[in-house]
């Protein structure tokens, strides 16, 4: 069994859906808890502190410690706070689940500068404030866990989400870095892209006839993202800098990788023209790497075009490249 015991988890956005599964996981094996919730509307209207209050006392009464925390993710001093809180009533911080969230659905040529703000303070905003405020726990603990949750719509494409796909897949990049830097702090980052019935799909789909009778709908129950979340969170989990997907019961690893490409002859200065002529050359996914940082993509241009990286005589090197061909 995958144990928490002695460790103290936050979960953001823990009141219900996922989010909530996510927390009563973690408590069910032996962390404590912060239940993170503002409590407000799946639009991000209003606020309930009810709805963390609840999770906790459902957790207390299965023999699990949790506490409530009310702040929004959405200012510096919210994610503080939400530290804060961990660390005053239970000493440390082992793992954060950044899965706060507001959600709505507006076509690209109606989404007004606020609307764009708004999801973006949230999600992006919200991501950052939250975990440079942990980083700086975990580094003193030498130890750490993050998962991000972020989302298909932003790495895959979905109309009428453009502010959203956006705020979710910064998440990605700002994970990525989180994972690079932590490293050597023991600190992992990984991203999360799930797949759950949840109010989100409820008062997004709105047709009860095919909520009820979709088979899909009925695979994609919200327990079965669990299992990977709680896995990322834990000390078991030694994998940094990945992306997986939950859906349905399947679980994958989602990856950006970089193509072997056109290599233009050296001595020229390749045109418009003959980008048009390589195209195929140039966006073919047959021969690529996946690449863990900006220095692999430096590196293996090097390497093709025979030159180095450095000066002559420089005594800094990039570090080892660890891209993996595929």
């Amino acid at each position: 069994m995958i144990d928490f015991t002695g460790q103290v988890a936050v979960v953001t956005g823990a009141g219900r859906g996922l989010g909530r599964l996510y927390a009563l996981d973690l408590a069910r094996r032996g962390a404590s808890v912060v239940v993170n919730d503002l409590g407000g509307t799946m639009h991000g209207d209003g606020s309930d502190s009810a709805v963390a209050d609840q999770v906790v006392e459902e957790i207390a009464k299965a023999g699990g410690r949790a506490v409530a925390s009310h702040d929004s993710v959405d200012s510096p001093e919210g994610g503080r706070a939400i530290i804060d809180t961990a660390v005053e009533h239970f000493g440390r911080l082992d793992a954060v689940v950044s899965n706060a969230g507001i959600f709505n659905s507006i076509p690209f040529e109606h989404l007004s500068a606020d609307d764009w703000r708004r999801m973006l303070r949230v999600h992006l905003d919200g991501g950052f404030y939250l975990s440079q405020a942990a980083y700086t726990v975990m580094m003193e603990q030498r130890y750490g866990r993050f998962v991000f949750i972020s989302s298909s719509a932003g790495n895959f494409g979905q109309p009428m989400e453009a502010h959203y796909a956006a705020g979710k897949t910064g998440l990605v990049g700002l994970s990525n870095v989180i994972a690079i830097e932590g490293a050597a702090h023991g600190i992992t980052s990984n991203t999360v892209l799930p797949t759950g019935f949840s109010r989100m799909v409820t008062e997004t789909v709105g047709d009860e006839k095919f909520l009820t009778e979709s088979g899909f709908m009925r695979a994609i129950r919200p327990e079965l993202v669990v299992p990977l979340v709680t896995f990322l969170a834990s000390r078991n989990c030694t994998i940094t800098h990945r992306s997986y997907s939950a859906c349905a019961g399947r679980y994958a690893r989602v990856f950006v990788a970089l193509g072997d490409g056109w290599l233009a002859d050296p001595d020229t200065d390749p045109a418009a023209e003959d980008i048009e002529t390589q195209l195929e050359d140039i966006s073919s996914t047959e021969s690529f790497i996946v690449p863990e940082s900006i220095v692999d993509e430096v590196l293996q241009v090097c390497d093709r075009r025979g030159i180095s990286a450095m000066p002559d005589g420089a005594d800094v090197a990039f570090p080892e490249a660890t891209a993996r061909d595929r």
